[in-house]
């Protein structure tokens, strides 16, 4: 294995990965949306624990990011090998502990206006840091994925002036991740 003097980024949001990542975003979102009208369906009078589907949508969320970082560490495992380079260089240490701390700030700031009862507002405060995030990580040859910074502002902004618009959002976003990853082979 090649020590890497120039130490390059190995995690790429690229083909099969970002098609994952969009899969894993579509489904959240459906199993969130299903989930909430169940709630509301079945619990005509207020006897179910509102603390159960918080857990319930914490879990859901919990995996669609722990699957989405293990599909970019796998991706950047197998680039690394191919090209016979180490996988956790300088660099790519720097940008997981990045991300780490990113997202772990995102769950921190989500829960802080769940706290204050801003419910409607959870949607469109992680759409505003995902498109942040995306803008912060992106490359000049990769930028298609400003498009989807961009779709995760404006609907940031969407779903601020209308909060029911939460879950198009959300399965455009995963559409937007699979069109990016099938255009970006």
């Amino acid at each position: 294995m090649k020590t890497d003097n120039t130490s390059q980024l190995n995690f790429s949001l690229v083909g099969f990965t970002s098609i994952q990542i969009g899969i894993y975003i579509l489904l959240a979102a459906f199993a969130i949306e299903t989930l909430l009208l169940d709630f509301l369906d079945a619990d005509t009078l207020g006897l179910s624990s509102e603390i159960n589907l918080v857990i319930a949508i914490t879990t859901i969320t919990f995996f669609t990011v722990l699957f989405s970082f293990f599909a970019l560490f796998f991706k950047g495992k197998r680039n690394a090998k191919q090209q016979q380079l180490q996988l956790w260089n300088k660099k790519s240490v720097a940008t997981f502990w990045i991300i780490l701390i990113s997202f772990l700030s995102i769950y921190g700031i989500l829960f802080f206006v769940y706290t204050q009862n801003l419910e409607d507002f959870i949607t469109p405060t992680f759409l505003l840091f995902y498109g942040l995030l995306l803008f912060a990580f992106h490359k000049k040859e990769r930028k298609n994925l400003l498009i989807i910074s961009g779709i995760c502002l404006l609907f940031s902004i969407i779903c601020f002036t209308i909060p029911t618009y939460w879950y198009s959002s959300l399965v455009i976003l995963g559409v937007a991740h699979i069109t990016y990853g099938v255009v970006n082979r």
